[in-house]
């Protein structure tokens, strides 16, 4: 298995673009991702009860499981828009059929931005031709230039494997760098395979490949209405449908697509400069691991002291404590970038110049051992900064 970072190999039968249409004052705004044929499809989406009109919509494209086509818009959410909203997404993918020879029911519908306005469907009407024109395999990128908001870079990811003598391709697109909370963030990502599944044993799989990735996430504790991860896999690699070794095998390359766009969302959350990875291991179940570690992510004292390389460790040991865990404070050990810091229910001496150089990387590490089991978990995170503040106080003006 090859994980290719930060660009994309399309899958066989698949093409892709992304346009201006006008929704932002400059750049693109208008994605298009298209199967040359009928795919299997799935989807996950936000647990925030506040659901955007597309998800609505899209919950019921994927009632029998298939696909072939995903616009989406940024810089309007399409949520909170009453009955007009559910109307303009059912627009678009009118819209998207007619351009595409499709019914609307094959074409899943996804929006992103503000709250509460109105989508100017016109300008999509405009723009869902031109993108059609633009489509290609080499299209990948424009289409995740184009579902950015407040990300400042890209994110992307490739998986290329071989199984029993097929090549099989798996990439996906990502956008999310605010009110990102675990269960998913305030976030798009679409993915696509050229592997053959049932729906079923897609679902099973994405699902798998969300609670080790996107559900294990965290910027600063808000969690959006339009939160989407959808996968379309349309077969075009041409061989039987996987099973056993070969699900677990697609399984692997799922997860390492969708782990490494999670990774690409917490090290560009708003205004950040570090990706904080916290492991928790030593637990006696994973859920305990799990909250401890979100618990720690979580927390903005520990993430502005990140910010301002400060070893204060207390503030991590705060976290674990208020997890809801019960925990034996005398068995826990911490380590901050590789420095041990805390054992045996005290802190432990360490250079303090050291420990600020070592927090200056653009990657920190913070390890948590609990002395309890043998269960663990990993949380992706950033630090908070002063353009945080700026960019969320200023995010409608």
């Amino acid at each position: 298995m090859e994980l290719i970072e930060g660009s994309i190999v399309s899958p066989t039968g698949f093409k892709a673009a992304g346009v201006a249409c006008g929704l932002k004052p400059e750049g693109r705004d208008l994605a298009l991702i298209v199967s040359d044929r009928p795919a299997n499809a799935a989807g996950m989406f936000t647990t925030n009860q506040v659901t955007a009109a597309p998800i609505r919509l899209n919950r019921t494209h994927l009632q029998d499981g298939q696909a072939q086509a995903i616009v989406a818009n940024s810089k309007n959410a399409n949520a909170c828009t009453g009955d007009q909203g559910l109307i303009d997404a059912r627009r678009m993918a009118e819209l998207s059929a007619d351009t595409l020879g499709l019914t609307p029911e094959q074409v899943l519908v996804n929006s992103t931005g503000v709250i509460g306005v109105p989508l100017p469907v016109d300008k999509i009407e405009s723009g869902i031709p031109e993108a059609a024109a633009q489509l290609c395999e080499e299209g990948w990128e424009t289409a995740a230039e184009a579902i950015m908001t407040t990300d400042t870079v890209t994110k992307m990811a490739t998986v290329k494997a071989d199984y029993a003598g097929r090549a099989l391709t798996l990439c996906g697109i990502a956008k999310g760098a605010g009110m990102i909370a675990p269960n998913m963030a305030t976030m798009l990502v679409f993915l696509a395979t050229d592997a053959t599944l049932s729906p079923e044993d897609l679902k099973t799989a994405l699902g798998e490949a969300v609670s080790k990735s996107f559900n294990c996430i965290t910027v600063d504790g808000d969690m959006s209405t339009n939160d989407t991860v959808l996968i379309l896999a349309n077969g075009a690699s041409e061989g039987d449908r996987l099973s056993g070794q070969g699900n677990e095998a697609f399984q692997e390359g799922l997860d390492a697509v969708c782990i490494s766009l999670a990774k690409q969302i917490a090290r560009d959350g708003e205004g950040a400069t570090k990706l904080i990875t916290v492991r928790v291991g030593g637990a006696k179940c994973e859920d305990d691991a799990r909250k401890i570690g979100l618990s720690v992510a979580n927390s903005n004292l520990v993430k502005t002291a990140v910010f301002g390389k400060d070893p204060n460790w207390g503030r991590i040991l705060c976290a674990v404590g208020y997890a809801g865990v019960p925990i034996e404070e005398n068995r826990i050990s911490v380590s901050m970038a590789d420095i041990p810091i805390y054992e045996k229910g005290t802190g432990l001496h360490f250079d303090n110049d050291t420990a600020v150089d070592a927090l200056s990387n653009g990657e920190v590490e913070i390890r948590i051992d609990l002395g309890e089991g043998n269960e663990k978990a990993e949380i992706y995170t950033c630090d908070l900064t002063y353009d945080y503040v700026r960019i969320n106080a200023e995010y409608t003006t």
